[in-house]
């Protein structure tokens, strides 16, 4: 049976809501992605809408909506969910998980929002890639340096 806890997020007060919901109330939010918004009747709020923003399983790994799914994968990542860098241009590989609820799903983030927005997933450009946006740069010019030449040491080459 899924249990998940809920953090709902009001945008307008500034303060969060925590719930746990199991059983037939939780399967209503299995197979939803992040940035569906849903209805809150499933969660006791009918009056509202509410857009799913993130959450991740028992061990802390983080949901990614570029990921597709609700397994577990490695990537490579240099920023967003999931991996903070310490520098510029680091990137690492990172155990993140899809961006689908699933029974493994621990926590789920919910935020409200107003009543006239659409009920379906909201459509956002994805992300340059970063191998692309390293082309984009143009190369800095470096300054030609001349090597010297080696001293002869009286030895013979290794062959």
């Amino acid at each position: 049976m899924a249990k998940l806890k809920l953090i709902i997020s009001d945008p307008e007060s500034g303060k969060a809501n925590v719930l746990e919901i199991e059983g037939g109330k939780a399967q209503a939010l299995i197979g939803r992605r992040l940035g569906e918004v849903i209805d809150g009747s499933p969660v006791g709020m009918s009056s509202t809408n509410l857009r799913i923003s993130g959450g991740c399983d028992r061990d802390g790994i983080p949901m990614r909506p570029d990921v597709h799914g609700g397994a577990k994968k490695y990537i490579v990542l240099s920023g967003g969910v999931g991996f903070r860098p310490r520098r510029p241009g680091e990137r690492k590989r990172k155990l993140v998980r899809g961006s689908m609820i699933t029974d493994e799903t621990y926590q789920v983030n919910l935020v409200k929002v107003a009543a006239g927005q659409r009920a379906t997933v909201e459509e956002k450009p994805p992300p340059k890639p970063v191998a692309k946006q390293l082309a984009e740069k143009p190369a800095p010019e470096k300054p030609s340096i001349k090597k010297k030449a080696k001293k002869p040491t009286g030895k013979k080459p290794r062959r």
